[in-house]
């Protein structure tokens, strides 16, 4: 996880006017972004305009970054806010598609994963595993945005509960929560695969 201060050279560079400093931000962000993004919008044509729109708005702001939290998750708020504006201004609501979710680059970890056949599987059990990721999905999508968003940040993005709190604007103890209801969620979704008994989660 970017520690607050790893990008401040660069954001320091941005405030004195250099355009290239603020390239590199984006050089280095874009393809988080674009995922995160990609997992808010049932349109996926609509991904690179919002992630667009994402570092504009940034470029605009940074004079006004403070470095109180991580370049990342000042951005990570633009970016969320930036897809909900969009999203409204459409009437769409923010949710996980199997688009979003097929449209990941091919530099991801999980579409690497799921690409590759290692030593001792066998094709009935990647088949399990992608029915598996596909309830996982199924049961994210399903979730609340509150839900949601939590457990993606946590998951995902691999943000602490701290860095949550922070981007969600809300007490620890409630992305602890919220976490731990998405968590059960998607475990009640996924004991019929995983013939899992009560109590048990993933």
């Amino acid at each position: 996880m970017t520690t607050p201060d790893a990008d401040a050279p660069l954001i320091e560079r941005v405030k004195r006017g250099d355009v290239k400093a603020f390239e590199m931000l984006v050089v280095k962000y874009q393809r988080r972004i674009e995922r995160l993004i990609g997992r808010m919008v049932r349109d996926v044509d609509l991904v690179p305009d919002i992630a667009q729109e994402t570092f504009i708005r940034a470029y605009r702001a940074i004079p006004q970054f403070r470095g109180e939290s991580a370049f990342y998750t000042w951005l990570y708020r633009i970016a969320v806010n930036t897809a909900k504006k969009t999203l409204v201004g459409m009437k769409r609501d923010p949710i996980v598609t199997e688009s979003a979710r097929a449209s990941r680059d091919d530099d991801d970890e999980t579409s690497r994963v799921e690409n590759e056949l290692t030593d001792g599987e066998t094709p009935e059990a990647v088949l399990a595993s992608k029915e598996i990721a596909a309830a996982v999905n199924a049961a994210i999508g399903a979730l609340s945005e509150d839900l949601r968003q939590a457990i993606t940040l946590r998951e995902i993005e691999g943000l602490s509960y701290e860095e949550i709190a922070d981007l969600m604007n809300c007490p620890i103890g409630t992305v602890r929560s919220r976490i731990f209801r998405a968590r059960e969620a998607i475990a009640q979704r996924l004991r019929p695969l995983l013939d899992t008994r009560e109590g048990e989660r993933w």
